[in-house]
């Protein structure tokens, strides 16, 4: 193994990213960051999947509930924070492992990101389309101009689907397109996923929720609504479907099947990503090897 290596552990929600991460954290003996963006904010528990105070006292872990909602973080902001605790942690342990579903932030950091346009005048534009039509008017506005994007993006996140129609209006080409100039990974950075049959996954994510609502989703999300409703924070899997439902265009049991529906949906954009990077293992839960077993294989 070269020194200074960077372990990343990337892919679909409820596929068991966490437990590997510590896994590998512990035989390293380093540390870990989070690049899940949902997972930032302190008052946010339930519907994140936040790590539990036990996997969270096994190892350091930084970025996780390490602000407030009140102070959203974006790619750019996330990369020029972590740098320095990534290259801390490469210098003192000669390792790091990073972990998160939210692939745009880990590439921000270890990649740098896309120089992208930006005009004031077309991001209001669309910001009024989104006030006035709602979620669903855009995601029918990036759906017909920029189809290949709207595969990948995050479509219950409103400021995602603004961003991205802004670039398309203002280049007349495909999000997809301007963001594919991705550099080749260093050569020290490993990156792991884990690949679990769909069916399986999908049943997993379906339990993930369940637990979700048992452990007190819907109480926590009511604790937001209807204060934070439009938080950047809350913009996303789990607070949105339960806000929907508050607001009376759901029943309860629509909202459940909506945050289930959408896990998938996510977790299918998630895997989509994937396929960006001209080097990723694949780690089988299947197998008789325990997945540390198959990424210490790997890594020779």
């Amino acid at each position: 193994m070269p020194d200074k290596t960077i372990f990343v552990i990337q892919g679909p929600t409820a596929s068991g990213k966490t437990s590997l991460a510590i896994a590998l954290a512990r035989h390293f003996q380093t540390e870990i960051i989070s690049f899940d963006s949902r997972q930032f904010y302190k008052e946010l528990t339930i519907g994140v999947a936040r790590p539990t105070t036990e996997e969270l006292q096994q190892i350091p872990h930084h970025f996780i509930a390490s602000r407030s909602i009140l102070e959203p973080l974006n790619a750019a902001q996330f990369a020029a924070e972590a740098q320095p605790v990534l290259e801390k942690l490469l210098n003192d342990k000669g390792a790091a492992v990073l972990v998160g579903g939210s692939a745009l932030f880990a590439d921000a950091l270890l990649l740098g990101l896309d120089p992208l346009p930006h005009d004031a005048n077309v991001q209001a534009k669309w910001q009024k389309l989104f006030e006035q039509g709602g979620l669903e008017a855009l995601q029918k506005a990036l759906l017909r101009q920029d189809p290949d994007f709207y595969q990948e993006v995050d479509v219950m996140n409103p400021l995602r689907l603004i961003r991205g129609l802004e670039i398309n209006e203002l280049t007349g080409k495909s999000n997809l397109e301007l963001r594919k100039g991705m550099k080749t990974d260093p050569h020290h950075l490993q990156r792991f996923y884990i690949d679990w049959p769909r069916q399986e996954l999908y049943e997993r994510i379906n339990w993930r929720v369940d637990q979700m609502i048992s452990e007190g989703l819907e109480q926590e999300a009511a604790s937001f609504y209807p204060d934070f409703q439009s938080n950047t924070a809350l913009q996303t899997v789990g607070y949105q479907e339960f806000f929907t439902y508050f607001n009376g265009a759901f029943t309860k049991e629509e909202a459940l099947d909506k945050v289930k529906q959408h896990s998938r949906n996510y977790a299918k954009r998630q895997l989509t990503w994937l396929s960006r990077y001209a080097q990723i293992r694949a780690l089988d839960p299947k197998s008789e090897l325990s997945l540390l077993a198959q990424a210490l294989q790997q890594i020779g």
